[in-house]
């Protein structure tokens, strides 16, 4: 093992845990916006997840799928039993696709 890979496994740890409640945040809140009676704009949920689980996947630079499911989880937890059902289970690929993105520009950048 290399001498600086430990302080550096440390400060991503500590980085994704500085991280984790900023991507569970952004997905309540898009998720509350989506559950709002009378809401009804697909198109900016979609681009909300896409820019919240990019943005959160792109400082961490490690982990897309755990920025995917922290930001997209929501939509579908809140929407299941109602009127959109299984369609709002897309709001996890679509933070999926954000959150790749993210990991990618952070790896291009690197």
């Amino acid at each position: 093992m290399m001498p600086g890979s430990t302080s550096r496994r440390g400060r991503a740890s500590r980085d994704e845990l500085l991280l984790m409640p900023v991507a569970t945040v952004t997905g309540l809140a898009i998720a509350w916006l989506d559950s709002r009676p009378g809401y009804d704009a697909t198109g900016v949920t979609v681009v909300l997840l896409l820019l919240g689980a990019a943005a959160v996947a792109a400082a961490s630079g490690r982990r897309p799928w755990l920025w995917a499911v922290l930001v997209g989880v929501w939509v579908p937890l809140l929407e299941i039993g109602g009127a959109s059902g299984a369609a709002s289970l897309a709001a996890l690929v679509v933070a999926g696709m954000g959150a790749a993105l993210g990991y990618l520009v952070a790896r291009l950048a690197a």
